[in-house]
């Protein structure tokens, strides 16, 4: 029996206004589970060295960064769907490219040039027929798209100042709970936060180098602390707190043999 040509356009209408399928990111906590360990300090470290060991792993990631980076989520999934998979890809492309170069001291002995050092310029992913650098992906979609300043604590440059690296991916349907969570672990951690002695802060780069993300000033900061601040550190904070320093820490987050 021949369909109506209404009946058609409908069926056709209906199916492209279907949500993009979610995209699985299991194979992405599965690795993660596996390489990324959780320190008493604080400090999530990978083990680079065992995953450049295992030929099996090193396939699955790259499958699922190909498999991300073909998916329709990114134009047709949800904003929670979209963000995850873009901070997910992140990171993934990161520890790959840090494992295709291991050993290394810091990420930034990765490739660069004679104005600035490091792989993030470098174009690592097509997507929708765009080649992307890190750089892209972070400052241009993730940053400039959601205006959050809690993509600072989605994305990991695999560096012992940076935000941790999370044991798990991220998931749309818990995104929010578990950003605010990533950003109170870093704020409450000193390489985030540092009450000095004389009741200034010193706090991690990141504040610095991206203060219009955190309002623009150091007040804007320290707002922005105070929302995720313990107890105990917030009782240190005020609209008045000024901030003495700035610190990072380039050191690869590797788990030392």
């Amino acid at each position: 029996m021949r369909l109506p040509v209404f009946s058609i356009l409908s069926l056709v209408l209906t199916l492209m206004m279907q949500p993009a399928k979610a995209q699985s990111h299991k194979a992405w906590t599965q690795l993660l589970g596996k390489y990324v360990q959780e320190n008493s300090d604080g400090i999530n470290r990978v083990d680079y060295a065992r995953l450049k060991e295992s030929d099996l792993d090193r396939r699955k990631l790259r499958t699922y960064i190909e498999e991300i980076a073909q998916s329709e989520i990114f134009n047709n999934g949800t904003s929670e769907q979209s963000f995850a998979a873009w901070a997910n890809l992140y990171n993934a492309l990161t520890i790959e490219l840090v494992v295709k170069n291991y050993p290394v001291d810091s990420i930034r002995d990765i490739g660069g040039n004679f104005i600035s050092r490091g792989p993030w310029n470098r174009d690592i992913v097509e997507v929708d027929g765009s080649s992307l650098s890190l750089n892209d992906i972070e400052h241009k979609i993730l940053r400039k798209k959601w205006n959050d300043p809690r993509v600072h604590y989605a994305v990991n440059c695999a560096s012992i100042g940076c935000p941790n690296l999370q044991k798990a991916a991220w998931e749309a349907e818990t995104l929010d709970i578990e950003l605010d969570r990533a950003a109170a672990e870093f704020i409450n951690h000193p390489r985030g936060v540092e009450v000095l002695p004389d009741g200034r802060l010193k706090l991690s780069s990141i504040y610095r180098w991206f203060k219009e993300d955190f309002g623009d000033s150091q007040v804007g900061s320290v707002m922005h602390l105070m929302k995720f601040a313990s107890p105990s550190l917030a009782s240190n904070l005020s609209a008045e707190t000024m901030v003495k320093s700035y610190q990072y820490d380039w050191s690869l987050n590797d788990i030392k043999k």
